[in-house]
C-alpha cells in the first residue's frame, strides 16, 4: 500500500498510513488506533484486514495520519509500559499537531486506550474507546478529555456496565463523556462506529488547550488497600 509506512518502536510494529496529498513539512492531526484480541501477533499485515481500516479506506478524504501499533503479546497491558512510551513518543514527531491527537480502540484495545488516556492524560485531545472499560475510581485524569464511548447493549463478552461506570465517573469527577448504546449490537460495536463518519469530525472538533493532570484522593488503606 503506497500510503502506508510499516515501521518499529522498540520491537513493536506498527503503520502508519498518511492522508492523501501527504506533505512532509506540514503538520496534521494524529489519530491512534488500538486493535483488539483479533489482531494480535506478529503479523503487522493483519492490522490492514482490521475492520478500523476497511472503514476508513472508503474516505478518500481521511484527514488523519493514522498509527496503528500491533500487539504482539497477548495483551496491550503486557506491553503496557512501551505502548506509553510510543504514544510519548508519536506526539514528538515532525509530521504531528500536539494540539490533535486522538485515540481509538475496541474491545482489549478500548480497555488499552482508556487507561492510556488515564496514563497520559497531556497527550490526548479526545478519545473513542468501544466496548471496553477501566479503573473508573482513576476518571479523574481524563476529565479535561472529550470521550465519547460506544458499547452493544447485548454485549455478552464485555457488559455495557464496563462503559458505562467509566463514562459516569468522568462526568462527576467534572469531564465531558458520552455514550451511545447500539440496542440491537453483541460485542461488534465498532463497525458500526467505524463505519460513522461523524465520529471522526467530533474528534476534530476537539484541540489540546493543556491538561493539569488530575488525581483522585484515595490515601485510605481500609478502603483502597
Amino acid at each position: 500500500m503506497d500510503d502506508y509506512n510499516i515501521l518499529e518502536f522498540n520491537g513493536m510494529q506498527y503503520a502508519v498510513k498518511f492522508p492523501k496529498d501527504y506533505e512532509i513539512e506540514n503538520k496534521y492531526p494524529v489519530l491512534m488506533f488500538l486493535h483488539g484480541a483479533g489482531t494480535r501477533g506478529n503479523d503487522i499485515n493483519k492490522v490492514f484486514t482490521n475492520p478500523f481500516f476497511e472503514e476508513i479506506q472508503k474516505h478518500s478524504e481521511f484527514p488523519f495520519i493514522v498509527v496503528a501499533p500491533l500487539c504482539n503479546a497477548d495483551t496491550w497491558f503486557d506491553i503496557f509500559s512501551n505502548v506509553i512510551e510510543f504514544t510519548k513518543y508519536i506526539s514528538t514527531i515532525s509530521f504531528t499537531d500536539e494540539r490533535k491527537i486522538y485515540g481509538i480502540g475496541a474491545s482489549m484495545g478500548g480497555y488499552a486506550l482508556w487507561q492510556l488516556a488515564m496514563s497520559c492524560p497531556e497527550v490526548f485531545a479526545a478519545i473513542v474507546p468501544i466496548c471496553g472499560g477501566g479503573m473508573y475510581w482513576n476518571a479523574a485524569r481524563i476529565k479535561d478529555i472529550p470521550v465519547w464511548a460506544f458499547h452493544g447493549a447485548k454485549d455478552d463478552v464485555v457488559s455495557m456496565d464496563e462503559s458505562e461506570r467509566m463514562v459516569d465517573a468522568v462526568n462527576r469527577a467534572g469531564g465531558n463523556a458520552r455514550l451511545t448504546v447500539y440496542p440491537e449490537s453483541a460485542h461488534d460495536a465498532w463497525t458500526d462506529t467505524y463505519g460513522n463518519y461523524g465520529v471522526f469530525e467530533w474528534l476534530l472538533e476537539n484541540e489540546k488547550q493543556g491538561c493539569k493532570v488530575n488525581t483522585t484522593e484515595m490515601n485510605s488503606s481500609k478502603i483502597y488497600g
